[in-house]
């Protein structure tokens, strides 16, 4: 549908006097809206029919529901079980951000496969510069329909597309269109120059500004007609820069471009293999070259690979997949490793490859700048030296071979410490160095304050620890000591060592809701030698987790 002002030959009021000063017209865009977004990507991911009655569900309140729940009485920022009450049969899901990103992602693609200049607002939104489309297919219209067509193609239909000057003024006409019968139009046009009259009726809250909206209303304005008749320069006094911008939105003078995203690069590499390669020396060596050429596209664009997805095929349909880090960056050698080792590992047999290697695909998981990994300036010295002579043992005796311990969370010290393949990143951990020093940083309710003990033992001694008289100590349902310590033994068969100081106890329970929780708790105990232990009392039995120097 193409709406006509009542001249739109030539702009008048706000648009004429902008013109008038010089200043730069808005942008032609072309506004591509997809109402319910969130419902939609939900209902693709999940299979759910069109007309189910739907809510996402985030912090306990109705994020997004669909038409069908909304019949229901269901609305936005509801609570859940007020809005079960009003919808019996509501299905409700979590509401995921991140799902909404990646189903947009095959709209925008098959967008920009017929034109290009593909702006995303948001997932459900984007914007499009409308005037060489319109050239190329014969109008803005016929660009449109294009558009339609071509989303249509690949299931998706509930669409509204709106045209104007300037992409504030085509959101607004895009969704002008949910006023109208969806069999009918789902297209609406604002001839050139005929913004502001679009515009004029519609309410202050559309500028997204609520105080400002306020503040206007307490002025006497109610549309955006009566704050475009306003003089710019008196609104830019009145009200600041976000004022003035405002003011060009309502005026059909929107100051935004269309600013077209940038396709990463595609950094992925392939080598296909006719015939296949049977022997791991054979593929090595064919895949050195594609190797080397992977490296070189990334420091091309500045970039380094930290963590690397390295998948094989064969010719009988195997697929073997695994994900590779790297200390620090990735070389042509390492990713020539990697590829051996996932066929290799301690025997070929483990990954169940029974033929021949047709297609190596290797996939950067993790890139970052090369800035930030460059080599100091008299190079890496010893790090870089250890790192290829454990790789070299690493590559000779297989990928589990080399082990290098890190500290992980827990609460415990022997859980804190974890032996992983030298290379890779500990299961659960932030990637980037900065994030693990972070993560590192965070606190764990329960875990023992510094400094920490010397000597942690592999399982845990058992221990005796009695009183005065002889009697062993416990703690009771309240968490107290039965008695004070004055004996304690770190064997059952050693010397019983009079006790000179102790401390706790230190409840944990860990979980507690699980049947197969700990309930444990710990002391911290100095004998009369000077000796410092770190006990743990569970189920009325004293076990020593570690000592102190």
């Amino acid at each position: 549908m193409t709406t006509t002002p009542p001249s739109a030959s030539a702009p008048s009021g706000p648009a004429a006097s902008a013109a008038g000063t010089g200043a730069a017209p808005a942008t032609r865009t072309m506004m591509l809206w997809c109402p319910d977004w969130p419902i939609t990507a939900a209902l693709r991911e999940h299979a759910l029919p069109a007309d189910t009655a739907l809510v996402l569900v985030d912090r306990g309140e109705v994020f997004a529901c669909s038409p069908a729940a909304r019949q229901d009485g269901v609305g936005r920022g509801l609570r859940i079980r007020e809005a079960q009450a009003r919808s019996t049969g509501l299905v409700s899901l979590p509401y995921d951000p991140s799902l909404d990103e990646r189903t947009f992602e095959p709209v925008t693609a098959a967008v920009e496969t017929i034109m290009p200049g593909v702006q995303v607002i948001r997932p459900g939104l984007c914007a499009i510069r409308i005037k060489g489309p319109a050239r190329y297919y014969g109008g803005e219209r016929g660009a449109a329909d294009v558009v339609l067509q071509t989303l249509a193609a690949i299931g998706l239909t509930d669409l509204r597309i709106g045209i104007a000057d300037g992409p504030f003024a085509a959101e607004q006409a895009a969704r002008a269109t949910d006023e109208l019968d969806d069999d009918v139009e789902q297209v609406v046009v604002i001839p050139e120059g005929g913004s502001p009259w679009f515009l004029g009726s519609y309410p202050l809250e559309v500028l997204g500004q609520p105080k400002l909206t306020v503040l206007l209303k307490r002025l006497g304005i109610r549309s955006l007609a009566d704050f475009a008749a306003l003089r710019a320069s008196d609104v830019r006094n009145r009200f600041g820069v976000e004022g003035a911008l405002a003011h060009r939105q309502a005026s059909g003078l929107d100051h935004r471009d269309v600013v077209a995203r940038k396709p990463p690069p595609h950094l992925d590499a392939t080598a296909d293999f006719e015939p296949p390669l049977a022997r791991i020396d054979q593929l090595a060596f064919a895949f050195r070259t594609r190797a080397g050429e992977f490296i070189d596209g990334l420091r091309e664009a500045g970039l380094v690979c930290t963590a690397l997805q390295v998948c094989l095929h064969t010719e009988s349909g195997e697929v073997s997949e695994r994900r590779w880090r790297h200390p620090r960056w990735f070389d042509a050698d390492d990713v020539v490793d990697r590829v051996r080792w996932q066929l290799q590992g301690t025997n070929a047999s483990d990954h169940g490859l029974t033929s021949g290697i047709t297609r190596v695909h290797i996939v950067p998981d993790i890139v970052e700048n090369l800035g930030d990994h460059a080599d100091g300036l008299w190079g890496t010295g010893p790090d870089e030296e250890i790192h290829h002579g454990l790789a070299r043992v690493q590559s000779m005796l297989g990928h589990g071979a080399v082990l290098t311990a890190v500290i992980a969370g827990g609460r415990l010290l022997a859980d804190r410490r974890v032996f992983i393949p030298w290379g890779d990143a500990p299961m659960g951990q932030p990637q980037s160095s900065t994030a693990r020093a972070r993560d590192r940083a965070q606190p764990w309710p329960g875990r023992l304050p510094g400094p920490a003990p010397a000597t942690v033992f592999a399982d845990p001694v058992p221990a005796v620890v009695v009183d005065s008289r002889g009697n062993p100590v416990d703690v009771d349902p309240r968490g107290l000591l039965t008695a004070d310590p004055s004996f304690f033994s770190p064997g059952p068969d050693d010397e019983r060592r009079p006790v000179h100081s102790w401390a706790g106890p230190w409840p944990i329970d860990e979980r507690w809701w699980d049947p197969r929780g700990r309930v444990l708790n710990r002391f911290q105990l100095v004998d009369h030698s000077g000796s410092a232990w770190l006990l743990l009392l569970e189920d009325h039995a004293w076990w020593v987790e570690a000592s102190y120097d």
